[in-house]
């Protein structure tokens, strides 16, 4: 299987399910490993034999930005949902919460998905 790789997305969402993490959004920085065939597109050149990271990636940002969760686990797993959806065999989804935890940069999780997680 072949990579996508899309490194340190910023975006901003509520997150947290402590009150001052409710009143206004704040980053996270999202990075994802989206499997796929690339064989065809890397031998034929054509748009529409490739992967469209740009349509998966648009999807993911206006999710992000228009939700609230409380929990880094359910705004992963609702990532991997929608690349899922858009046809990708395998993703694996990185959160992080930069100033989430004193004294660390970042706190985050990272969750894999294929196909079969969605078919419940």
């Amino acid at each position: 299987m072949d990579m996508i790789e899309i490194d340190n997305l910023r975006l901003r969402c509520v997150i947290g399910f402590s009150p001052h993490e409710r009143k206004d959004r704040q980053d996270v920085v999202i990075s994802l490993r989206i499997g796929t065939e690339m064989r065809k597109a890397g031998e034929t050149d054509h748009p529409d034999d490739a992967f469209n990271y740009r349509t998966v990636t648009k999807a993911i940002i206006s999710h992000v930005e228009a939700s609230e969760y409380y929990l880094v686990e359910k705004l992963a797993n609702e990532i991997a949902r929608i690349v899922i959806k858009h046809g990708a065999p395998y993703v694996q989804v990185r959160v992080h919460k930069p100033g989430a935890l004193r004294f660390s940069d970042s706190v985050g999780i990272v969750i894999e998905r294929k196909p079969e997680d969605y078919d419940r």
